[in-house]
C-alpha cells in the first residue's frame, strides 16, 4: 500500500515478527521524506532528497539494536500529466536482539537494501497511482505491489481515496529452524479528506489487512504463532491553522485491533511553527498503548536466565515483548531551514520509552524490562 502522507507523523503500532529495528526504520525514514503527499495537479518541478538516520535502542545495562540508514529519493514530473517517484534505502543493523523476556541477548548483524517506486497519472478531479517495492536482508525477502486512486468533489473540498496493496515475503532464518517459509498480506484502504474551513482539514480512514503464512519468530524458543493475522485500523486526523501565530496544530488518533486479540490506541500531537529567515520548528508528542496477544506467555523472573515454559497443551505461545501489554511515550523535535527557493535542510530528534506500567485501559504485562530508543534524522532536499 502506498504510504499515506497527510503529514509526516509516524504512528506507533504493534511491530511484526521480523527484525525489531527494521519496521521502525523503514517507516521513520520513508515518512520523513518531504513532498510525498499527492495533489490533483501534476508537480511542475522534480525533487531529489537524501535522508540519514541514526537509531539506537537500549534496555537497563545494555545497548541493543543500532541502525545506520540512508535513503535517496527522486521524484520527477513527466509530460505534464504524470509523475515518477522512487526511493532506494540501505541500512546496517547491528547489536543485540533480546531473547525470551530480555534476560539474554543474542548478537546480530545484518544489512538491508530496499527500493520502492510509483507512477502517478493526474486526472481531472483525481489521481491514479501504481507502485512496487522490494526489500532484501540475509534472512528475509519482501516484495509488494499497490494500487491507489483518489477523486475530489467539484469544489475540491472533499477527496475520497481507495487503495489496495499485496505483499509476499520469504523467510530463511540463519539458524535453519525453517527454510523458505512464506507470508502473504493483502491491505485495503478507504479514506475521506474534508476541508472544514479556511483553517481546518480533517481525514478519516478505514483499513483492513488479511495475512496468511509464517508469523512466528524463528530466533526464539517457544514461539509458535497462528498462521493467520487479520487486523482492522481506524484512523483520524485534524489539522488546524492558527492565524495568530501562523502555525499549524496536527492531531491524529489511531485504533488498531487484530485477530491475535491485540488492541492498540495511538494519540499524536504536533505543532508546526514557521519562524523568521526560513526556519521552522515542530515539537511532537505521541502516546501509545496496547493489550497483549491471547497467546503471550507472561514473564517469570524466578526462572531467569531461562524462559518460562508455555502452558501445558498450548497450541500457540510467544514470549516476545512486542506482543505483550505495554504503553509507550515518544517526544521529539524537528527543525528545518529553507536555505533558498530550492534547498531545504532538516534535523529530527525523537526519544521513545516503553513501560508495562504505562499501559492504559488495563494492566501491563508484569516482569518486562524497560525499553528506550532514540533516533536522529538528517535530511537535505532540492527542488529540480
Amino acid at each position: 500500500m502506498q504510504k499515506d502522507t497527510f503529514n509526516d507523523a509516524h504512528c506507533g503500532s504493534p511491530t511484526g515478527v521480523h527484525t525489531f529495528g527494521t519496521a521502525i526504520i523503514v517507516a521513520a525514514i520513508s515518512l520523513a521524506m518531504p513532498g510525498k503527499a499527492q495533489s490533483e495537479a501534476a508537480p511542475e518541478r522534480g525533487l531529489v532528497s537524501l535522508k540519514y538516520l541514526d537509531y539506537l535502542d537500549s534496555q537497563p545495562g545494555d545497548d541493543r539494536i543500532k541502525v545506520r540508514a540512508t535513503a535517496l529519493r527522486l521524484m520527477t514530473p513527466i509530460a505534464g500529466e504524470w509523475s515518477v517517484d522512487g526511493t532506494v534505502t540501505s541500512d546496517s543493523i547491528s547489536g543485540a536482539s533480546p531473547a525470551y523476556h530480555t534476560f539474554a541477548l543474542t548478537q546480530m548483524h545484518d544489512v538491508r537494501h530496499a527500493a520502492d517506486g510509483s507512477l502517478t497519472r493526474y486526472l481531472e478531479g483525481g489521481t491514479l497511482t501504481v507502485g512496487a517495492n522490494i526489500s532484501s536482508e540475509s534472512d528475509y525477502l519482501s516484495r509488494g505491489l499497490s494500487l491507489q486512486g483518489s477523486h475530489s468533489s467539484d469544489d475540491k473540498n472533499t477527496t475520497f481515496t481507495a487503495g489496495f496493496g499485496y505483499t509476499s515475503d520469504v523467510i530463511n532464518p540463519t539458524n535453519h529452524i525453517v527454510d523458505h517459509e512464506t507470508k502473504q498480506r493483502a491491505d485495503f484502504l478507504l479514506s475521506v479528506t474534508q476541508v472544514m474551513s479556511v483553517n481546518d482539514i480533517v481525514q478519516f480512514s478505514l483499513g483492513y489487512a488479511r495475512g496468511r503464512g509464517y508469523f512466528s519468530d524463528p530466533y526464539k524458543v517457544f514461539d509458535e504463532r497462528p498462521r493467520t493475522r487479520n487486523n482492522t485500523t481506524l484512523f483520524s486526523r485534524w489539522n488546524h491553522h492558527v492565524e495568530a501565530t501562523q502555525g499549524t496544530i496536527r492531531t491524529n488518533y489511531r485504533y488498531y485491533s487484530d485477530s491475535w486479540n491485540i488492541k492498540a490506541h495511538t494519540l499524536g500531537l504536533e505543532y508546526v511553527q514557521p519562524l523568521a529567515n526560513g526556519w521552522t520548528v515542530m515539537p511532537l508528542l505521541r502516546l501509545y498503548t496496547q493489550s497483549a496477544a491471547s497467546f503471550y506467555v507472561e514473564s517469570d523472573p524466578s526462572t531467569a536466565p531461562f524462559p518460562p515454559n508455555p502452558p501445558a497443551g498450548a497450541i500457540y505461545s510467544s514470549e516476545d515483548q512486542r506482543v505483550s501489554a505495554f504503553g509507550a511515550h515518544t517526544y521529539g523535535l524537528k527543525v528545518s531551514k529553507q536555505l533558498d527557493a530550492d534547498w531545504l535542510l532538516d534535523v529530527k530528534l525523537e526519544q521513545y520509552g516503553q513501560r508495562a506500567a504505562w499501559r492504559l485501559f488495563g494492566k501491563g504485562s508484569p516482569g518486562l524490562a524497560d525499553f528506550n530508543a532514540r533516533s536522529i534524522q538528517l535530511g537535505i532536499s532540492r527542488q529540480l
